[in-house]
């Protein structure tokens, strides 16, 4: 502005002279002499006054300017000194040379030339590692939203604690459903009298009433075993605190009156359409019960499922009703196709492959075509002893196909019957078992989230001792005519006793029955214990780890192999089964480097340590006192801290998250 006001002041004057001239060349030429002179002298003093007075003109200009840079400069100041925003410049050291007023009020004087690092943690680092100019930190319980300005070395903050807090307030309504199961109610009542049934309903409605008014819970019962629960997220978190005490409450209170019940509770989160988060909360219920029982499962949307409780071992519920109507439903479902394939889960044992022929053998009662999938790969020196006596047996030999002659095979009708796992990730071939549309699933081991999906009948019993007792009951109401040989039934015998150790653990009265039965068709005990024994390089390995063992004061027993030294998955399972048998060791675990170079841990105990939520934190699983895992992206010595971590985290603080 001053400028442009200038140049045109300038002009005046010389526009003026220019006139002046001019006119008096016409005087001159028009010999009007005199009165050009005195239009001349006139014109001067004109001209005097003029530039007296635009001079003065500039001069207040000027001075009228300076005052605006002046006001506009403040202004500037006064805009960041007093805006709601903080700034902070940093030298080459990423360290706090100058700041406004605002962050003056937040971060003392004294924080001045310290790295920006130590007061927002890792801000600097987390802005350049990912190359990119925004970012969350907090400060002194407040929260900022910072943008980083490279070329000026500059951060600017902006405060969203509120935002935040009413981020977290909104959350914490979300509408959260749960579903609360008595898992034993029918059993435990069945036979009690009323005044006693009164009783004990009585207390259970009474606990779980004080504990839903303490947590500002909605409860209803809508029948004799089920609840209805409604809160909100603030007070599920609240819950998940206290680990669910209520769990160990309900069962301690009721054993005192001499029947002790059991509860489960499915819950579901995560979204604020009632529809979707009542359906999470009835597949957590199924998963909680798949698992067992006796144990809190938590499912969000998009997210993974969390567990609390599920530290005893499940009390046994199953039914022969129940098996004979599984029985008769699979009968039904491979009548309907063309064909069976049967497989089990990778590094198969001989609960796996006895299941897998139990089922073979149903298939055949029924004029099914049967096969199992088992590669040249997947045997080991024990299944080898096994497929060394089947091998005089053609009919037996036949009924095995690879995985190539299995994909062959296959075709829309192809029933898939999958044994001793219901993990996709485990199971021998998954690339066949995403193949199929038709797809069954018998498997003893608690319920994990990783569930093969579409599968149209699910026989899954956590109280069961292995996957060979279940199909051997279901043989048990097929045609009668048909007998297992005296080799299938050896297996499938085999089987039980493998998972059972000798009988000594998850071994029910429905087990011995099984086993009975077995015997009964022609099954060899002592062909058994030759198919489980072991050649002195196995025996001297396993003494190896077990000799190795760390045994801890709370009854740990920890085994660390040398990570030079390679190991067997069956002889590792020995070692871990072998550890058992030590004084004072309630649980152990075993980890060494296997043949394909991974590292496998196998974990047992006696029941009262619940091994398999160890395992699971680890990317494993199994059941309550008998579980494994492989892992592929640690060390030895990473995965052992992870195990002592693990082991300490979920069995000492009881909570375990998926």
């Amino acid at each position: 502005m001053y400028n442009v006001l200038d140049k045109r002041m300038v002009f005046i004057p010389f526009a003026i002279a220019a006139f002046h001239i001019l006119v008096m060349n016409i005087f001159v030429l028009t010999n009007h002499f005199r009165t050009g002179l005195l239009f001349l002298i006139v014109s001067a003093i004109l001209l005097t006054l003029l530039s007296l007075y635009l001079y003065r003109s500039v001069i207040l200009n000027e001075t009228r300017f300076r005052q605006m840079v002046v006001d506009i400069a403040g202004s500037k100041q006064y805009a960041i000194d007093e805006l709601p925003m903080g700034l902070i410049i940093l030298n080459d050291e990423d360290e706090i040379e100058w700041m406004n007023d605002y962050m003056y009020k937040e971060i003392s004087k004294e924080n001045l030339n310290v790295p920006i690092n130590r007061l927002f943690p890792n801000v600097m680092t987390t802005l350049k590692a990912n190359n990119i100019q925004t970012t969350e930190s907090t400060y002194n319980d407040k929260h900022y939203k910072i943008y980083w300005d490279e070329k000026f070395q500059a951060l600017h903050l902006i405060d969203i604690t509120n935002q935040r807090r009413r981020e977290v307030e909104l959350e914490e309504k979300q509408p959260v459903i749960g579903i609360l199961f008595l898992d034993n109610y029918d059993e435990v009542t069945q036979n009690m009298s009323e005044a006693l049934k009164s009783e004990l309903n009585n207390n259970i409605t009474n606990i779980i009433n004080d504990w839903a008014n303490h947590h500002h819970i909605y409860i209803r019962r809508f029948s004799q075993d089920r609840f209805i629960v409604l809160l909100n997220s603030k007070s599920l978190n609240e819950m998940e605190d206290t680990r669910f005490n209520l769990l160990d409450e309900v069962r301690d209170r009721t054993q005192e009156l001499g029947a002790q019940i059991t509860l489960s509770i499915g819950i579901g989160e995560g979204s604020d359409d009632y529809i979707e988060v009542g359906e999470l909360a009835q597949s957590s219920l199924d998963l909680a019960l798949g698992r067992g029982g006796d144990q809190v499962a938590i499912k969000t949307m998009n997210g993974n499922a969390r567990f609390y409780g599920g530290k005893t071992d499940p009390m046994e519920k199953r039914t022969r009703v129940k098996a004979r109507v599984i029985s008769h439903a699979l009968r039904d479902l491979l009548l309907e196709g063309d064909n069976v394939l049967i497989m089990g889960h990778k590094h198969p044992d001989m609960d796996s492959l006895g299941s897998a022929i139990g089922v073979a053998k149903l298939a055949s009662m029924n004029g099914i075509e049967a096969n199992i999938v088992l590669n040249d790969e997947d045997i080991d020196e024990t299944l080898q002893r096994m497929m060394n006596e089947l091998e005089k047996r053609e009919d037996l030999m036949e009924i095995f196909v690879t995985s190539e002659e299995a994909w062959e095979k296959m075709n829309s009708k192809t029933t898939v019957v999958v044994v001793d796992t219901h993990r996709p990730s485990m199971v021998l071939d998954e690339v066949l078992l995403n193949k199929a549309t038709r797809k069954v699933i018998i498997d003893h081991h608690r319920r994990s989230d990783d569930f093969i999906s579409n599968p149209l009948l699910v026989y899954m019993e956590p109280y069961a001792s292995s996957a060979s007792e279940l199909v051997a009951e279901m043989l048990e109401y097929q045609n009668k005519e048909q007998k297992l040989s005296r080799l299938e039934a050896t297996v499938m015998l085999t089987g039980i006793i493998v998972d059972t150790r000798n009988y000594t653990l998850r071994t029910g009265s429905r087990t011995f029955d099984a086993a009975s039965f077995l015997r009964s068709q022609g099954a060899d005990p002592v062909l058994a214990q030759t198919f489980l024994k072991d050649d002195i390089d196995t025996y001297i390995a396993r003494s190896d780890l077990i000799k190795s063992a760390e045994i801890r004061d709370n009854g740990i027993a920890i085994v660390k192999a040398d990570p030079s030294m390679t190991y067997h998955p069956v002889t590792v399972a020995q070692a871990a089964d072998q550890l058992l048998q030590i004084e004072g060791v309630q649980a152990s675990f075993v980890m060494a480097i296997r043949e394909d170079e991974s590292i496998g841990i196998s974990a047992r105990s006696f029941g009262e340590v619940n091994v398999q939520l160890v395992m699971e934190a680890l990317g494993g699983g199994g059941h309550l006192s008998n579980a494994a895992t492989r892992v592929t992206d640690k060390t030895m010595d990473e995965l052992y801290e992870e195990l002592i971590e693990t082991i300490d985290d979920i069995l000492y603080n009881g909570s375990e998250e998926e």
